[in-house]
């Protein structure tokens, strides 16, 4: 490993490192530090090492939303400026703050723990899982991370690891890095050719601010840019394994409302959060369901980062928490105040008061739901640590109307898509692809042979030193080729036409897609492959006054597409929480605990309840949350017009028992096993078309699995149109694993069937063991042909009945014929 410490902006610009990095004893070059930069972030100027937290206001940084100065944070039980009158008693709390702990600073005038946040970002982590490749013309590039706005880099250093191609090592020719604009430094590429390249950085901490930009580009000292056609002969690779490990103090941003989602989530976080959730020892429904409809609304904030609800029963956590109770309630050291309707307050953390405790209080199920939506629904009141709420309308939602599903009743534009039109131009000769996400319900059905057509329309530059013939657009789908578009017609016609001078242009074609590539998740990329000609200029492969474009009126139609599937299926329910997605705020749902849960099953709907809230971009507003089948606080509902989500280990007996009765499971000897089929079941199955069930292997599989945790999915006890899904451990601990095995893509795909069983050992092993039912809604003559289709061996036996009994109608009619026939000849 070759070290790199403290490069500086003026004193090694242009250095070269001569030394092997394949030397066991790789020298360690000392280079002056740079200086200080202003931070342009809200942070403020901080020199390297200065303690962030000495003139950091105490209510957080930067203005408020109304564009006015950071107000201070009230003290505990007082409102703030602007505040309502006192109507709203403070938490009772008990506890003094903690001392410092090793490693953590105390403001002795705060008397409060400065926590310190330790965090590696990868190149991978930062949007590049291949990494980033310069070659040929494409000698420079970019990649961006953030840092959270509460958090200040005390430290940093970057670990960088190179590919270098042998003729490019070979060249003389430096990499050169920059961070925000500002010099870091050169590594000399003639050193890199081992196969282990990592060079050490440190940069100075006051450098780093919550948006940057890192970028590196190839100092072209022997006019590399010109041999474009060599970009595989010459490319430096920086590998996904290359990384940034950062120290950071994390700043007091004081009790104000106004900054929901903050401290609790952060967009500019570039890991995934963990939120705690605290109920008291006795949990109750409701607030599991307030919960669970905040933890959803947490998954529609977090895209691709992934999100972890770690629940605290009657025990308060070191760091941020939000806390569901009624007032009066003692959890931990804290008693809720005492509140005549639905309120949200926001405390200190009493064990740490750079921490924040928010309050969740409702005297009952619908003033928990109503505290819980208005955290949600709007921005909150700035300058505020205590508010009440007042009752409001929480909106039903329609089905399949989630917002991040694409439209199926018309066609959808492709800006509509991409949220941003400029997002479908690219700019020079070397760009990246333009990508554009949507999510589909995972129920979409057409017949084979009928094909989803996307109207594309696009735009190649016009310059004369481009080859038309050699450049084109290529198409992929969910990293499936799809189709190249040349940039005129081919043809004899098109060709003879062009050399006479006409227009040739191709800038539309109707692309016909299979309903088969359209998943629940989708990323359609347009790249356009440009092609200079072989005399074209080196100073225009590099210019960026081109454009290639995709026009935002493009479309995809879905609209010949009908929501037709047959259930279960437990791929829809990883891919899109279906069907209970079908209504995006769960109206039509149960999630199911046990009568008394434990943390884990908690904590494992609530991370359910996010990505359910990731998928359609809608939280859980209508869930109904019940403990156990007889939860009295249900208020004897029926069960019959509800999907279930059930969340409990196999030790809960009792429930566990309930839910499997009638189906293809149940428990023997306190272990999941699958019901032996009866000859009148099979043939049952025979008869629908179920031919490949694999009962007798996922039970022998079940029976040879000690620890495992997974899925279950049969249709519900109570109504043969509805559908149940089991998260199931073999206790607790491993039901918490769920969440982290569903981040995992192999095992996210591996996840089919009607049960899924994961363990660390064998991954995830599927199997379909019961029967399934259709669901959704066609027109009554495809149904026909559908259920022909289906039910073949029945359709078959049915057909040679129908033939019997006809051929034995006219073979009676045809004997009485002749019969009488022979008998007129007779008498005559």
């Amino acid at each position: 490993m070759l070290l790199i410490a403290g490069l500086g902006a003026t004193a090694c610009v242009g250095s070269a490192f001569a030394a092997s990095p394949q030397a066991a004893d790789a020298p360690v070059y000392h280079l002056p530090p740079l200086p200080a930069a202003q931070d342009s972030d809200d942070q403020g100027a901080q020199s390297a090492g200065a303690d962030p937290m000495a003139n950091a206001p105490v209510s957080g940084a930067g203005p408020t939303p109304d564009g006015s100065a950071p107000s201070t944070a009230p003290t505990a039980g007082t409102p703030a400026a602007g505040a309502l009158p006192m109507d709203f008693p403070p938490p009772v709390i008990s506890v003094a703050p903690q001392a410092a702990a090793p490693g953590q600073s105390v403001d002795s005038q705060a008397a409060q723990v400065t926590p310190i946040n330790d965090d590696t970002i990868s190149v991978a982590g930062m949007g590049q899982p291949n990494g980033l490749t310069l070659s040929g013309g494409q000698l420079q590039s970019g990649i961006e991370f953030t840092l959270p706005r509460d958090q200040v880099a005390t430290t940093a250093r970057l670990f960088l690891a190179l590919k270098v191609s042998p003729a490019l090592a070979a060249r003389d020719t430096s990499l050169r890095l920059m961070l925000n604009g500002q010099e870091l430094g050169n590594v000399a590429l003639s050193q890199a050719s081992a196969a282990d390249n990592v060079y050490e950085l440190d940069i100075p901490a006051a450098m780093i601010v919550s948006n940057n930009n890192l970028s590196f580009s190839v100092n072209d000292d022997n006019t590399l840019t010109c041999e474009r056609d060599l970009s595989d002969k010459y490319w430096v690779t920086i590998l996904p394994t290359s990384h940034l490990q950062l120290s950071s103090q994390i700043l007091d941003i004081g009790r104000d409302l106004s900054h929901f989602p903050r401290p609790f989530y952060d967009p500019l976080s570039m890991k995934g959060s963990s939120v705690a959730f605290i109920f008291g020892q006795t949990v109750k429904s409701d607030a599991v369901a307030a919960a669970g409809m905040l933890a959803s609304y947490f998954g529609v904030l977090s895209s691709y980062r992934n999100m972890d609800f770690p629940v605290h029963l009657n025990e308060l956590p070191t760091q941020n928490g939000i806390l569901f109770g009624q007032p009066g309630e003692k959890i931990a050291d804290i008693t809720l105040p005492q509140v005549s309707g639905p309120t949200l307050q926001m405390i200190d953390n009493p064990l740490n008061p750079v921490y924040k405790l928010l309050l969740v209080v409702g005297r009952n199920g619908n003033e928990l739901r109503q505290a819980a939506y208005r955290l949600i629904s709007s921005p909150l009141p700035a300058r505020q640590d205590v508010i009440a709420v007042p009752n409001q309308t929480i909106p039903l939602r329609q089905p399949y109307d989630a917002p991040r599903w694409i439209d199926t009743t018309k066609p959808v534009y492709l800006k509509d898509l991409a949220q941003n039109s400029e997002l479908l131009t690219t700019n020079g000769l070397y760009h990246d692809g333009i990508r554009i996400g949507f999510r589909a319900a995972p129920d979409l059905f057409m017949w084979d042979g009928d094909f989803i057509p996307v109207k594309i329309d696009y735009r190649f530059p016009t310059e004369n030193w481009i080859d038309e013939n050699a450049s084109q657009l290529s198409i992929t789908l969910n990293g499936t080729f799809l189709h190249s578009l040349p940039v005129n017609k081919h043809g004899l016609v098109e060709s003879a036409w062009r050399m006479l001078g006409g227009d040739t242009r191709q800038e539309t074609f109707t692309l016909q897609l299979a309903p088969y590539l359209i998943y629940g998740d989708n990323q359609m990329e347009f790249y356009f492959a440009l092609k200079p000609k072989a005399d074209a200029p080196c100073s225009l492969l590099t210019s960026n006054n081109i454009k290639s474009r995709i026009d935002p009126d493009s479309t995809i139609d879905l609209s010949r597409t009908h929501h037709f599937t047959l259930l279960p299926n437990l791929s829809y329910y990883v891919g899109a929480s279906f069907p209970f997605s079908r209504m995006a705020d769960f109206s039509q749902t149960v999630m199911l605990l046990p009568a008394k849960p434990e943390a884990g099953e908690i904590a494992t709907l609530l991370a359910m309840a996010a990505r359910a809230g990731n998928a359609t971009g809608i939280p859980l507003n209508h869930v109904d949350v019940r403990l156990g089948l007889q939860d009295p606080d249900a208020g004897g509902a029926p069960l019959a017009d509800k999907d279930i989500l059930a969340f409990a280990s196999l030790k809960q007996t009792e429930l566990v028992g309930d839910l499997l009765a009638g189906s293809p499971y149940e428990m023997r000897n306190g272990l999941l096993t699958v019901r032996q089929e009866t000859f009148t079941t099979r043939l049952k199955g025979y008869f629908t078309g179920r031919f490949f069930r694999q009962g007798v292997e996922a039970d022998r599989y079940l029976a040879s699995t000690d620890a495992w945790r997974g899925f279950l999915s049969f249709a519900s006890p109570w109504a043969g149109n509805r559908v149940v899904v089991m998260a199931t451990a073999t206790d607790a601990d491993q039901l918490t694993h769920i969440n982290a095995d569903l981040q995992v893509p192999a095992v996210n795909a591996g996840i089919r069937g009607d049960i899924a069983v994961i363990n660390a050992e064998n991954g995830v092993k599927s199997f379909t063991v019961g029967s399934q039912y259709p669901s959704g809604e066609m027109p009554w003559y495809m149904m026909i042909i559908w259920y022909a289709n289906q039910h073949i061996i029945f359709l078959s036996l049915s057909g040679l009945v129908f033939a019997v009994l006809i051929g034995s109608c006219i073979y009676v009619l045809l004997a009485r014929h002749a019969a009488k026939r022979l008998a007129n000849s007779a008498n005559k």
